[in-house]
């Protein structure tokens, strides 16, 4: 042990004496181990938001969305390619309940649905009055989109069957109208009904980018009420009325006439997603007498596909920093080439002086693993610091973790290892007496 602390101060001097040309060779390990930090806190920090976006969205479901004048374009193309007047529409009776009915009494793999109906309402309370949605749901809509309760409860079965005048609201509607106070029990006016506070969500932290990427509200602005209190005391649009019969006989824009704007489905199995998603759109294009007025997504299969291609990025980033890794390996040996023919004199004096092979190996392969070290610290420093000027500067998502950190570390080291080990070999095969003779 004593030998080898003298080795290693003899290495120190070694560096000391050389501090400009040691440091422009640990910059290749500098840049290489700040380039796989930044690389994989960028991979890292995008696979936490896609994970963060499949826990909005919740596992394996299929989401059913309502269209309306989308569908009016996409019918008259129809017509036309068959030949008929582009201006004779097919009638639909829109996203209904009864297609809730036919999914769950055909699908057996299908284990939750939560139907919604989003109405555009005015909130007035003390004198304050803002706009919001009231949205009726079932119990099914929390669980599916993973929301829970911060106080209160949820709907009761007899809220739903009587279309009782209740309500859960988000976190934005209590700041704004229960600023003090516990808003329990206490009454709120949406439009024209006054609805009896149960409950309050939990807030929902997402980004305003995430949430339009997914289609998704936010959750926390909402009022929601129960789905037959939404059909029966705000509006059901799937009764008949002047529009609804006129927008198969006329070319203007039909309103919305759908019963439900939204379907978010839960299939037991995620192998199953795919292969339920084409048995509903049959069973919807067969409700809905071949009308597209509806639109489907998978978002959970999206966001795999999204990851997948991020991993290969990924990959290719690491790849690329590891080139650079590479490079500062191979400048370090050839540094410590160099400097084996410069202090060959030096070598041939401790040899002379009693060093076996092993010391001078010992002394040059320390040399460059201290190098390497210096290099792999200050690339750690480099590398952090990258990946916080991204996430603040370019607004994409960077997470730096620990394994990534000791990741570049052992790198740099095995690379000051293997990159050393020829140069102090061929420093320690040197004849001392060859060597003692040399200019």
């Amino acid at each position: 042990m004593q030998k080898l602390f003298f080795n290693f101060q003899l290495a120190l001097e070694g560096v000391a004496a050389n501090r400009l040309r040691a440091f422009l060779t640990a910059l290749g390990i500098v840049f290489g181990v700040a380039a796989v930090i930044a690389m994989l806190a960028i991979g890292t920090g995008a696979r936490e938001t896609i994970l963060a976006q499949m826990r909005l969205i919740g596992a394996n479901n299929i989401v059913v969305t309502s269209l309306t004048e989308a569908a009016d374009d996409e019918e008259a193309e129809e017509a036309q390619s068959a030949g008929q007047d582009k201006n004779t529409k097919k009638w639909s009776p829109g996203l209904t309940l009864g297609d809730v009915r036919a999914i769950t009494s055909i699908l057996p793999g299908v284990t939750a649905t939560s139907p919604e109906i989003v109405l555009p309402t005015t909130i007035i309370r003390d004198g304050k009055i803002g706009k919001s949605r009231a949205v009726g749901v079932t119990n099914a809509f929390f669980e599916l989109n993973n929301l829970g309760l911060e106080r209160g409860t949820m709907f009761h079965s007899l809220h739903q069957q009587r279309g009782d005048p209740v309500c859960i609201i988000g976190q934005d509607i209590l700041r704004k109208y229960f600023s003090a106070g516990n808003p329990i029990g206490q009454r709120i006016k949406c439009g024209n009904t006054w609805m009896r506070i149960i409950g309050v969500l939990e807030r929902r932290i997402a980004k305003d980018e995430q949430l339009e990427n997914l289609g998704i509200r936010d959750y926390n602005q909402d009022v929601y009420v129960p789905l037959q209190t939404a059909l029966i005391r705000f509006k059901d649009r799937s009764y008949a009325h002047l529009t609804n019969i006129g927008r198969s006989n006329n070319n203007q824009k039909a309103e919305n006439y759908h019963q439900l704007d939204r379907l978010v489905i839960r299939v037991n199995k995620s192998e199953e997603l795919l292969a339920t998603s084409n048995v509903i759109a049959r069973v919807l294009k067969r409700r809905h007498q071949g009308v597209l007025d509806y639109e489907m997504a998978v978002p959970e299969k999206m966001l795999e596909a999204q990851q997948q291609t991020q991993d290969t990025f990924n990959k290719v980033l690491a790849f690329i920093a590891g080139i650079s890794l590479l490079v500062g390996g191979i400048g370090i040996m050839n540094i410590m080439l160099a400097s084996v023919l410069e202090r060959t004199k030096e070598i041939g004096t401790r040899r002379s002086l009693g060093a076996t092979q092993q010391d001078i190996v010992q002394q040059f392969l320390l040399e460059a693993i201290f190098i390497s070290l210096l290099g792999g610290i200050s690339g750690i420093i480099v590398g952090v610091g990258a990946a916080q000027f991204i996430a603040a500067n370019y607004d994409i998502p960077t997470e730096v973790s620990l394994w990534s950190v000791l990741l570049s570390f052992g790198v740099a080291s095995v690379i000051g290892l293997v990159f050393g080990l020829f140069p102090a070999q061929r420093a320690a095969k040197l004849d001392p007496i060859k060597a003692l003779r040399s200019d």
